[in-house]
């Protein structure tokens, strides 16, 4: 080991509804950024991804497993770096940045299903559905690219 800060494992959840729209959150602790995205988290030790994905899900959005229904994971796992001014400030700076295994899913319930206090602390302070091609314009810059390889995997079966 170099000593160097590695990736955090992490899974994330491109919820779609019928009409193909795409769910994405506005962070409570980013609210003035303008910034959306979609459901995503850490993977505690030993977790199955599958699993840690609907967690994170229902955590974010109240959505639970019997209204989600798992259509693809992405076969290429996506990286990005924190950009200088994060470096060591989240996740007690034991990570450069994420490693991130993402999921499609299909919402089958309705938007009274969604529950950004299903959780506590919430993590969303207000969410939308959205078309997919807005979805990389929303996110943080430094995601942008992690998006837009996420929505390239997925957008045939959207």
């Amino acid at each position: 080991m170099n000593g160097e800060p590695g990736y955090r494992p992490c899974v994330g959840v491109m919820l779609v509804n019928a009409e193909g729209k795409v769910f994405v959150g506005q962070r409570i602790d980013n609210k003035d950024s303008g910034a959306w995205q979609m459901p995503q988290g850490g993977v505690d030790d030993g977790e199955d991804l599958r699993e840690a994905a609907l967690r994170e899900l229902a955590e974010e959005t109240g959505v639970g497993e019997e209204h989600v229904a798992i259509i693809q994971r992405m076969e290429e796992v996506v990286r990005y770096d924190l950009p200088e001014e994060l470096l060591g400030k989240l996740w007690g700076g034991k990570y450069r940045g994420q490693e991130q295994v993402w999921f499609l899913a299909r919402f089958t319930g309705s938007d009274a299903d969604i529950d950004l206090e299903a959780h506590d602390p919430p993590e969303f302070a207000e969410w939308m559905w959205v078309e997919p091609e807005r979805v990389p314009e929303l996110i943080v810059p430094f995601k942008k690219r992690v998006y837009r390889t996420v929505l390239e995997a997925f957008r045939e079966l959207i």
